[in-house]
């Protein structure tokens, strides 16, 4: 937790509020509202995980790009349609950026392995 905020963290109030919806809400709605609660959830739980896994995530997408020889995804994606990349390389770093924006948005789709 950086300072100067205390517990609950930002990512644990996040999971208060989708662990309420999934728990007294969701059970209680159906319909539209129910779908929306559902949606919210999943909402929830990006947003969770982006708070905990994000600065790790940007840090390491720097390393990548850096890698590269870029400085951003604007030029990553300027130096593939100029055809600057040995396949290899640059499929390992869009692999590995496309499975961190998965842990977000939905790890299951990750499987395993």
């Amino acid at each position: 937790m950086a300072a100067p905020h205390d517990v609950p963290s930002a990512a644990q109030l996040v999971a208060a509020v989708r662990d309420f919806l999934a728990d007294d809400v969701l059970p209680a709605v159906e319909g539209r509202v129910r779908f929306h609660t559902r949606v919210a959830i999943n909402v929830l739980g990006m947003v969770e995980r982006e708070i905990e896994l994000g600065p790790a995530q940007a840090a390491e997408h720097e390393r990548r790009l850096a890698g590269l020889g870029v400085a951003d995804d604007a030029e990553l994606a300027a130096a593939v349609r100029e055809g600057r990349f040995d396949d290899s390389a640059l499929v390992e770093a869009l692999r590995d950026a496309v499975g961190a924006k998965l842990e977000v948005a939905n790890p299951g789709y990750l499987g395993d392995g």
